[in-house]
């Protein structure tokens, strides 16, 4: 079964899965830290960590007094909202795997792999949103941007 945006909760997916409700929160409650303190997490660390290791358990305890619903697993929840602030998000497990050769995106939202010179489609759709951040992401360390004047 393939997951697109309509199937998951707001934010896209990760990996196969639709992204819970609960770690988009999560993740937007470390954006707008990151945006309120003025820093920049991109390059992942020992800050990266502590804003979402602070985030998850923050949700947790309001979790359990009723106030959002309850996360599955808090460790997958941590690895989830890391990918989606610090690296490329739904793409970052397959860029982590040393199994994988190449990663591309075809169309704008379809998601292929290179494993042993052999190609396969992933259960991955991308919005349009989330491949324009991921293009701009990519591209931020680079110097480089892709827009209506350099659109290649």
């Amino acid at each position: 079964m393939l997951w697109t945006a309509a199937d998951a909760e707001p934010g896209g997916v990760l990996g196969s899965r639709p992204m819970s409700r609960a770690v988009v929160a999560i993740t937007e409650l470390v954006r707008d830290r990151v945006r309120r303190d003025g820093i920049d997490l991109r390059g992942g660390g020992d800050l990266a960590d502590r804003y979402v290791r602070d985030a998850v358990r923050h949700y947790s305890e309001r979790a359990l007094g009723g106030a959002h619903p309850m996360l599955d697993d808090e460790q997958a929840a941590t690895r989830s909202v890391l990918a989606a602030i610090t690296g490329y998000g739904v793409l970052q497990p397959y860029l982590d795997d040393p199994a994988v050769e190449e990663v591309w995106v075809n169309q704008g939202t379809r998601v292929f792999v290179a494993r042993g010179g052999t190609s396969e489609e992933l259960d991955v759709r991308l919005t349009p949103h989330e491949t324009r951040d991921l293009v701009e992401r990519m591209l931020s360390t680079t110097g480089r941007r892709v827009d209506l004047s350099m659109p290649r």
